[in-house]
């Protein structure tokens, strides 16, 4: 591949099935696809980054929709391999603003083959970031030592790395959390973690300013703490700390709106914002996905983003 790359996110690629009523009385299922790793590249793209993605498809009636889909975008799919195994997928229904109800398959999935053969060397070399989180780890042991594997090539090749551990008791225990977390931490430059899930059940912190400085001495260079409970983002980079109130606290549907965060973050640092600008930028990406119902299909495009951006500037 002959253009860099701005980011490159390993992980699963999930089929969606929306509805705004709920499972038992919907008629009709909307289509789409989803997968936490696969919405932070999404939102990059959308927001005018390059970007690369590394998976598995299943080779079932579901390929030609999820790659078709994704070429369109302009997603790199050079990496993306086909495997045997079915394509995994999750119903989400939302009958109002206080209920929702998510229905999970993704056991033995096509993203559950990831491995080190999955990993180019060469393909790691020509980004500036690479990206994966907890969710991909929990896959399967290969697709954790997939991850390891690329954020050893990285770190190697002064490729810099950015984690979130995404933290979900519903697909992960606390311990096998704390040890993927552990894979990683030393070679990660850039981290995301969840006051709510993953700093409490993975570093047993709750203060922001400890958890930031903890993660400091382990060598983490920017560390962003989304905080539900205080309504905005911490971000903690070269000894400061800082606090960006949440865009938006008129939400819908906050399904995948830490990733797309994610996304819009490593969009902005690799264009040239510092930490903190970057933090306000994704956080109007994150606040207006969130005000729609579904994962990546609610992701908003560049110019809606910059031109609020701006204008708050």
């Amino acid at each position: 591949m002959e253009q860099k790359l701005d980011i490159i996110t390993i992980g699963e690629s999930l089929i969606e099935l929306s509805t705004d009523k709920s499972i038992s009385a919907a008629e009709c299922l909307y289509k789409y696809y989803g997968g936490d790793a696969l919405a932070t590249a999404i939102a990059a793209l959308r927001a005018g980054s390059n970007v690369g993605f590394i998976t598995r498809v299943g080779n079932d009636p579901f390929k030609e929709f999820l790659l078709d889909s994704w070429q369109n975008e302009g997603l790199d799919i050079s990496q993306v391999r086909l495997s045997n195994e079915p394509n995994g997928f999750y119903c989400i229904a939302r009958p109002s603003i206080n209920e929702k109800e998510v229905v999970y398959y993704r056991k033995k999935i096509a993203p559950s083959r990831l491995s080190l053969e999955d990993i180019s060397p060469d393909y790691i070399k020509n980004s500036k970031i690479v990206y994966a989180s907890g969710v991909t780890q929990s896959l399967s042991i290969s697709a954790d030592e997939a991850v390891c594997k690329a954020f050893k090539i990285a770190r190697e090749n002064g490729v810099t790395t950015a984690y979130d551990p995404n933290y979900y008791s519903q697909i992960l225990s606390q311990e096998d959390a704390r040890e993927d977390f552990n894979h990683v931490i030393d070679c990660t430059d850039i981290l995301f973690m969840s006051a709510k899930h993953d700093t409490v059940n993975i570093l047993e912190l709750d203060s922001i300013e400890n958890i930031i400085k903890k993660l400091w001495d382990m060598g983490v260079s920017i560390v962003i703490i989304k905080s539900s409970e205080n309504g905005g983002y911490y971000t903690g980079y070269n000894g400061n700390i800082s606090f960006t109130e949440f865009y938006t606290h008129d939400v819908i549907d906050t399904t995948c709106s830490g990733d797309v965060f994610n996304g819009g973050f490593l969009h902005a640092l690799t264009h040239g914002f510092s930490p903190i600008e970057a933090t306000k930028f994704a956080s109007i990406m994150a606040g207006l996905q969130a005000k729609q119902v579904g994962a990546i299909k609610s992701i908003p495009y560049k110019e809606q983003v910059y031109k609020i951006y701006k204008g708050e500037l």
